[in-house]
Parts: C-alpha cells; sequence; structure tokens
C-alpha cells in the first residue's frame, strides 16, 4: 500500500492531521523485524498498521498480515483502527465470546489481515477454518501482556504455521528481558520510546482526596458531584467492589456503567460504547479496563482502591491524558490505606458536593436488533433518524454498527419521543426492533 494513501486515510478516517516522531521513525525504517517500545496512549497502533501496510501486496483472496493481541478489548480496539486505514483489503476480527459461525463465515473467501486473541485464531487454525502459510506479515501487540496471560505456547504453535513471514513486528510496554525463541528474528530494529513515558505525568495533576471513613464512597459521591462534566473512569481492584460502587452511584442519581471480567463481552462493549457516546459518563472498572479499551478523551481518573502495583498505577492513569490532552487524578485516600512510594500527590483537595456544570449524560442511546449481516451500515441508519425521525443531522451522535445489532447516540431529551415516532417505521423496507439501551 502506497504511502501517501495510508497517510491520507489517517488523517481521513481517524482525523490525526500530523504523525508523531514515533509513528515518523516506524514509517520510514525499512528494517525486516522491528521491536517497538512504547508507553500507553503513544499512537503505537498506528505507527504498527503503517509498517504493517507498507509491507502488504495487492488485496487477494489470500492471508497477507496477522495481528496477535492479548485481549478482545485490545482485538476490536486494533480491527477499528487497521480497518480504517486499510481501505480495499478485507479485514476480519476473531475473539472469543464473538459467534464462531461469524467469524468462519468471514474467514471465506480468506481476508488479507486477520486481527485475533492467540487462543481463538488457534481454534480456526486447528479446525481448519484458515491457512496461515502465505501470511507475509506478523504483528505481537502487548507482547509482554500476553506472557504475564499465559499466551506463549499459542503463539508459539501459530507462528509454526506462518513460514514465509518477511516483517515481524513486537509491541511492549516493557523492556524484554528475553526475545521469544519462536521467532526467528533478523537483527531486529528496536524503537524505544519508553522515555515519553514522563511526558503524560507532566500533564497530570495527581490529587489526594483524603476520606474521613475507611468505607470511602460518600466521598466518591462528593466528589464526582464537585466534578465538571466529562468522563471519568473509578478503578477499583475487586470485581465485587466494582458491582457495589456502581450501585451506589446508580442510587445517588449518576449516570454510571460497569466494567469487570465477569460480564459478558457483550455487557462489556456496551459499557464502553455508552461511555464513550455521552450515556454514561463515568464508568467503575477493575483493572482489567486500565489497558487496551478504544475511550476518547477521559478527564478524571479516580483510584478507589489504592493500585497494587507501580506499573497498575501507570496503566490506569495512562487512560487519561493521552495525546496533547491535560488529565487529573484523583487518589481516595483513608487512615486504612499504605500509600506506596510509586503514589506522589501534587496537591490536596476536599470535594465541595456541587459543581456549576456537573457531570452529566449528554445523550440517549436506541439499539437495533439489525446490523452488518443484514446489510445495515452507519449511513443508513442516520438516513433513518433525520428522516423518518427528524432530526437533523448534528442531533445523531456515534451509531456503531456490529454483525446482527446497531447502536445510535440521540439526544437525551429526544430520545423518548423519537423512539416513538420510528417505533413503527421501516428501516430499509425491513422491520427492525428498535428500543432505549439502559446502562
Amino acid at each position: 500500500m502506497k504511502q501517501s494513501v495510508i497517510i491520507d486515510n489517517i488523517k481521513s478516517r481517524l482525523g490525526i492531521e500530523t504523525l508523531n516522531p514515533m509513528q515518523h521513525e516506524v514509517m520510514n525504517s525499512g528494517a525486516r523485524d522491528m521491536l517497538l517500545l512504547s508507553p500507553t496512549g503513544s499512537g503505537k497502533t498506528v505507527a504498527f498498521a503503517i509498517a504493517l501496510l507498507q509491507t502488504l501486496g495487492k488485496p487477494s483472496a489470500d492471508v497477507k498480515a496477522v495481528i496477535i493481541a492479548p485481549s478482545r478489548e485490545l482485538v476490536m480496539q486494533i480491527y477499528n483502527v487497521v480497518r480504517d486505514i486499510a481501505t480495499g483489503y478485507k479485514t476480519v476480527a476473531l475473539y472469543g465470546g464473538h459467534s464462531m459461525t461469524d467469524e468462519k463465515n468471514s474467514l471465506s473467501p480468506a481476508p488479507d489481515i486477520i486481527v485475533a486473541t492467540p487462543g481463538r485464531l488457534l481454534d480456526h487454525i486447528n479446525r481448519k477454518h484458515v491457512d496461515l502459510y502465505t501470511a507475509r506479515v506478523l504483528v505481537l501487540d502487548e507482547y509482554d501482556k500476553s506472557l504475564e496471560l499465559g499466551f506463549h505456547d499459542e503463539m508459539r504453535r501459530i507462528v509454526r504455521t506462518m513460514p514465509n513471514l518477511s516483517r515481524t513486528i513486537l509491541t511492549s510496554a516493557t523492556r524484554l528481558q528475553d526475545m521469544p525463541e519462536f521467532l526467528k528474528l533478523r537483527s531486529p530494529e528496536t524503537f524505544d520510546f519508553l522515555s515519553s513515558a514522563d511526558k503524560p505525568r507532566r500533564r497530570m495533576d495527581i490529587v489526594q482526596v483524603e476520606s474521613p471513613a475507611r468505607d470511602k464512597i460518600d466521598t466518591l459521591v462528593d466528589l464526582l458531584h464537585s466534578l465538571d462534566n466529562g468522563r471519568v473512569i473509578i478503578f477499583v481492584n475487586h470485581r465485587e467492589s466494582a458491582d457495589r460502587v456502581c450501585r451506589h452511584l446508580k442510587e445517588a442519581g449518576l449516570p454510571v456503567g460497569l466494567y469487570h471480567g465477569a460480564l459478558d463481552q457483550p455487557d462489556r462493549e456496551k459499557a464502553v460504547d455508552l461511555l464513550n457516546n455521552g450515556t454514561t459518563p463515568i464508568l467503575v472498572s477493575t483493572d482489567l479496563g486500565a489497558r487496551g479499551l478504544d475511550i476518547d478523551s477521559v478527564q478524571s481518573i479516580i483510584h478507589y482502591h489504592m493500585p497494587l502495583t507501580k506499573e497498575t498505577w501507570t496503566h490506569r492513569n495512562g487512560r487519561t491524558a493521552r495525546v496533547d490532552a491535560r488529565g487529573t487524578v484523583y487518589v481516595l485516600t483513608s487512615e486504612a490505606d499504605n500509600i506506596p512510594e510509586y503514589v506522589t500527590f501534587d496537591r490536596a483537595y476536599v470535594p465541595t458536593g456541587h459543581s456549576s456544570d456537573p457531570i452529566k449524560a449528554s445523550s440517549a442511546t436506541l439499539y437495533f436488533n439489525s446490523g452488518k449481516k443484514e446489510k445495515i451500515s452507519r449511513g443508513d441508519i442516520a438516513g433513518f433518524l433525520i428522516k423518518q425521525g427528524g432530526l437533523v443531522s448534528d442531533e445523531v451522535g456515534r451509531i456503531i454498527v456490529k454483525d446482527h445489532s446497531a447502536i445510535a447516540a440521540v439526544p437525551v431529551d429526544k430520545a423518548a419521543a423519537l423512539l416513538r415516532t420510528i417505533a413503527s417505521e421501516r428501516l430499509k423496507g425491513k422491520r427492525v426492533r428498535i428500543s432505549l439501551l439502559r446502562p
């Protein structure tokens, strides 16, 4: 794929006007193999996508590139970026919790680019749904996290089915002690941008909020009522705590969503979608949400529980102050907490419980029970809401179309009347069930 086309797609489809230094260096490198070391939020997905696409030939019905990532959330984030840049190429995502039948169908004819978790990709290989013999490029994204989660054997077995690799790219958020022995890397070029990890810290304001009680829930509610409108992620250490905190915040009338590993994959995806589109601008999450989620401009991070490791502290905070933005990190403390040495504060704050511009839902979310497999597109839904629903174009928010469903953000004050208006209307001549999606 031509460099000029890649850059044009990055600008027009991702809204990135200028590549950062890391992306420039990777784009201009002629290295066969690469090791990309970069902190959270540094734009590494775009960087390795550029390198990958520069290596591909013309689209055809065989697999050219494989990207392996350790989590479903990260697979979807990468897929959305690569799909938008790689115009003309067929890109598919494979991950657990997704319909195996739909995935099998998506693999025929063979895609040019596969983005997958290790276990699901190996499952398709073993079932002979896909052949990676023709693959020329391999990306192992967040290799350190894959090792931490125990995916070494799965990745080794996958790589054995790819004898014709001409470029291999590893990314990691930490410096690797040992390179994977199953990869035949030839003098890989290292792009080390970990030293830039301190730059986001200069854009963060880290604030201590003392709770007079060991149970910090009342202090948390006061803090949230004190903050100006914007996205907030609250991190806790346990799933049970996430459930409890979310329940209390709902009872306090706050627009809140929930994210942790015990939820089904569709519910986790819904929580992120509703955070991004303004329906629930507050998200309570375990550390599962500290890496790999595609979340826009988070203004504040709140540590309800103290992070257990320095890496956890870094990754939680990395959800804010991304790229050139600023962010505020609040740490709730009580007499029961032992504050680790890696947790440092810029100032203290006592919540007032009041804000002139409080956090509120800016959108409601409509759910459609049809999607890509029913030949429904974002344009179809936008046109439907404007023509049949009477909205103006600026009132139609983010639309996400999945295999068999879709959601659309609409003004919260118009949602109920809009739903009554369109409930009996046909979308592309089809009866589609439309409902209001609740957090």
